[in-house]
């Protein structure tokens, strides 16, 4: 009974406590006091009339503050309060007036994810469609319009947004890669025969400037689309002044041209071909020194088939001289015109690779590198993929992968060495002594590469010494084989040219000096608009930028005799 007694008195007494403790929660009556007695006493029998008072409060200070943060919090904290249906019209409130103020075709779609059934719902419908109604009047952005079209029923609305596509669309081609573009996606379009026009503007412009006249004039002259290149005539006549200034027999006028220099274009092609691979891969260098459409072709010819990576990679080298060279809009326009005609039938590594060179030279580089690795994943390991993908990722300040890239073109350039046999007795065959060659130039190549991203702070340090040891290793083999090589080679064939023949980059490397002192000296027997022409010419067309550049300082810093 006394234990009984001592109980009833301890119960009581807390009793009292809590309730104390609640009255004094009362009467300070803020959020902090109601959850100090809650966790004083969570089994309080006025622990329910607490928990209300909370939400309560919350609701109070949500309806204060008045924002859509406030609002969401107390739905997230208490979903269940009595509160929570005039919470919920407070907030879509809130939204609407958001939505009304900013009137965008993506607030009132947002404003309606959040609210399909709301009060405001008929209204913010009827503003979705105003705002879409406007934004198919107002927007130039073709990702926008073609987003529009879709949620379009047929009708008049869809018929005039048809038409705006189109117009937009043809407006915002301004190249040629666009133009073909346009043609394709709009099968029935209103400017086509524009679209064709411009395009055939390029192409004859390739030729002026290639200095192909008669052939350009015959091509306008036949085409069907010919009268419609009103300019042409005006044009036609600054190439003929051109042509003349370029035909003019006066040494100062003959050296300031960079084909006084060179190889006439067709004895080049035929060195294309040559049963040398020696041939053909300076005659792919001296190519990209004729700054003409002609060379292109030749030039992704041998690109794609080659078989010795220094004719590819001088192949590559000079499509990029002579595209930088051409006018930009010209240099477009052949790259497009090709990327056109292999859009449907690439299916082979040597094709992929012709448009991974064309999407990398025309400078659509992401394009390109998917290519790339189509070549790579296709054919096996490419040096000339390898080789472009050290300089791509070195132009990008990816040390580490341009190592990794240089290291699989050692692996190559010492496999190659190792596979190719030499031997006194059996001699050597031309072919395998320029393979060589080819794994001496990528091997050096790669080392260089790999010393480059070691002089950088990158990951994988260690990784990156294991690199050079193997690009070492493959540069002595490389050497070694060669050199055993070509003495057999020589022993074979007295007065054979060798891997270390330069004689056509030493003459190229004149002729660039040559032509730059007779910019400099422009002669002042020479007719001062012939002088003036020819300045011109070799600003906008020379091969090498230290012409270009010579040229232009000329024509800006005085009137040239």
């Amino acid at each position: 009974m006394p234990t009984f007694r001592r109980a009833l008195a301890l119960l009581l007494l807390a009793t009292g406590c809590s309730h104390k403790s609640f009255e004094h929660a009362s009467e300070q009556n803020t959020v902090q006091a109601y959850r100090d007695f809650l966790r004083e006493y969570p089994d309080d029998p006025e622990a329910t009339t607490a928990e209300g008072r909370i939400e309560g409060l919350e609701f109070e200070e949500a309806k204060r503050l008045h924002s859509v943060i406030a609002y969401k919090r107390f739905l997230e904290t208490y979903p269940d309060a009595p509160q929570t249906r005039v919470v919920k019209s407070l907030l879509e409130g809130l939204r609407f007036n958001a939505a009304k103020q900013a009137d965008t075709e993506a607030g009132w779609r947002q404003f309606l994810s959040e609210h399909p059934d709301g009060t405001h719902k008929d209204e913010a419908r009827a503003m979705l469609q105003a705002a879409e109604s406007r934004d198919m009047r107002t927007t130039t952005d073709l990702t926008r319009m073609v987003t529009l079209l879709k949620g379009q029923a047929e009708g008049t609305p869809r018929e005039e947004l048809e038409r705006k596509l189109d117009d937009e669309s043809y407006l915002q081609a301004t190249d040629a890669g666009k133009l073909f573009a346009y043609l394709r996606d709009f099968a029935s379009g209103v400017h086509r025969e524009e679209a064709r026009v411009r395009l055939l503007e390029l192409e004859v412009e390739g030729l002026l400037v290639s200095g192909l006249v008669d052939e350009a004039e015959a091509k306008v002259k036949v085409h069907p689309l010919g009268p419609k290149l009103t300019g042409f005539p005006a044009r036609l006549a600054r190439a003929r002044a051109e042509q003349g200034a370029l035909a003019r027999t006066e040494p100062a006028a003959r050296a300031m041209q960079a084909g006084h220099y060179l190889r006439d274009l067709e004895d080049l092609k035929r060195a294309l071909v040559a049963p040398d691979p020696l041939d053909r891969w300076q005659a792919a260098e001296e190519l990209g020194q004729h700054v003409s459409v002609r060379v292109v072709d030749p030039l992704l010819e041998a690109l794609r088939t080659a078989r010795n990576p220094l004719i590819r990679q001088n192949a590559m080298t000079s499509l990029r001289t002579v595209l930088t060279a051409l006018p930009a809009p010209v240099a477009g326009y052949e790259v497009a015109v090709r990327l056109e005609s292999l859009r449907e039938r690439a299916s082979s590594p040597e094709l992929y690779l012709t448009v991974a060179a064309l999407l990398d030279l025309s400078g659509q580089l992401e394009q390109a590198a998917s290519q790339y690795q189509r070549v790579y994943e296709s054919g096996g390991t490419d040096p000339v993929v390898l080789w472009r993908w050290v300089q791509l990722r070195e132009q990008r300040h990816q040390a580490f992968s341009a190592a990794v890239a240089a290291r699989q073109l050692a692996v190559w350039a010492q496999t190659t060495a190792r596979d190719e046999a030499v031997s006194g007795e059996g001699g050597i065959a031309l072919a395998a002594a320029r393979q060589l060659c080819a794994a001496v130039v990528d091997a050096r190549f790669a080392a260089q590469a790999i010393t480059r991203a070691r002089s950088v702070k990158t990951e994988f340090p260690e990784d990156l010494a294991t690199f050079e040891r193997t690009a070492q290793d493959a540069v002595r083999l490389a050497e070694a084989k060669l050199a055993d090589a070509e003495l057999i080679l020589r022993q074979q064939h007295p007065g054979v040219r060798t891997c270390a023949d330069q004689q056509v980059a030493e003459r190229l490397s004149q002729g660039v000096k040559e032509r730059t002192q007779a910019l400099q000296a422009l002669n002042a027997k020479l007719p001062k608009p012939v002088g003036v022409l020819l300045l011109e010419l070799a600003r906008e067309r020379d091969p090498s930028p230290e012409v270009r550049a010579v040229a232009a300082s000329r024509l800006a810093g005085s009137t040239p005799p």
